[in-house]
């Protein structure tokens, strides 16, 4: 006989409310791996599926990395899902070539294409959203990844328990709560090999590093670690929409012969303080379908400050960037696509 904790579904659903997860939602892609955390998240959503008016569907996507492993857990996916009363879809991608032919390790490029898959189901489905079972042990680990790595306050802010298209239902969970909850449902799971890979930086602070510091330094250091994104998060928010202010002020989108073009008035973005001009420049990459990496974001500040007027950036995928008395004008002359050469000549 199953036991179902409320007092877990209850903290889930507070979360759920208290930011607005679930308004205007029908559909709600709930990413599953077979492992305890979105098992748990399914079978969670599912018991409250009626009173919030929505319906779950359960996705598995295989990485490709995995192939025993992986045939494994779709069919556990299917058939929970099916147990549960819920549709479900096994998406295949290819980590490796797509890692290779963008220079990205496997995790990055997993994770993305793991997003992309969800984006594909999800967008068969009206007022849509992915559910993904990020808990507040993975927040911890991921502050502490994000400090090492050398991220600034966005990236020590943490996870959101809503990005976009991305919701995290789970995110005031522990990840002992979930097991407990699974043991009182009767649920079973399946356990991934990879996530005790130390090859993975990941692995190395959930198995090595956190235990280390809550044994040695502060047992308390998860709890640390969270207050501080959660803090962290308030300001972000605040220096978000001032971001956004910035942006509406200093940019301007045109058509160029069939190209969208971005112009970065100068005057008005000078005019920003520092830590807000790398925001405005880090959103106009990404707007641009650009990787916004740092040096790329100071080279656009460098330009609008002292940058030479018909000279240009030249940044991947073949954007670029000309200097011109007032403006900085992004384009992509000749598509997205690698190119050499300049848009003037000297």
């Amino acid at each position: 006989m199953k036991y179902i904790d409320k007092k877990t579904e209850q903290q889930v659903r507070q979360t759920i409310d208290d930011h607005f997860l679930f308004d205007g939602v029908i559909h709600v892609v709930v990413g599953v791996s077979a492992g305890p955390d979105s098992t748990a998240l399914l079978a969670m959503l599912i018991e409250m599926s009626s009173g919030y008016g929505v319906t779950p569907i359960a996705v598995y996507v295989d990485h490709g990395l995995r192939p025993s492993e992986a045939r494994d857990e779709a069919m556990f996916v299917r058939q929970i899902a099916q147990k549960l009363g819920v549709v479900s879809e096994v998406m295949t991608v290819n980590v490796k070539e797509y890692a290779k032919a963008e220079k990205l390790s496997l995790e990055h490029a997993a994770r993305d294409l793991r997003y992309e898959a969800l984006r594909t189901v999800a967008a068969k489905y009206t007022k849509s959203v992915i559910a993904v079972a990020h808990n507040s042990d993975d927040q911890a680990e991921e502050v502490l990844l994000r400090l090492l790595r050398g991220s600034g306050r966005l990236g020590l802010s943490g996870m959101r328990y809503k990005n976009g298209d991305i919701i995290r239902p789970l995110l005031d969970l522990s990840k002992q709560k979930i097991l407990d909850y699974l043991k009182g449902m009767g649920l079973s799971y399946c356990l991934d090999s990879s996530n005790v890979d130390d090859r993975f930086l990941r692995n190395r602070i959930r198995l090595e590093l956190l235990p280390y510091l809550e044994k040695r330094i502060d047992k308390g250091v998860r709890q640390a670690l969270i207050k501080t994104a959660s803090i962290l998060a308030e300001d972000e928010e605040l220096l978000e929409q001032l971001a956004m202010d910035g942006y509406r002020d200093c940019v301007q989108k045109e058509q160029n012969v069939g190209n969208t073009e971005a112009v970065l008035l100068k005057d008005p973005f000078c005019c920003l303080s520092g830590a807000l001009q790398r925001r405005v420049a880090e959103k106009l990459l990404w707007q641009l379908g650009s990787r916004a990496h740092y040096d790329h974001i100071m080279k656009i500040i460098q330009a609008a400050h002292k940058g030479v007027t018909g000279t240009e950036l030249h940044f991947k995928r073949g954007l670029r960037v000309g200097v011109e008395r007032s403006v900085l004008r992004f384009s992509y002359p000749k598509g997205v696509c690698a190119w050499r050469g300049r848009l003037r000549k000297r």
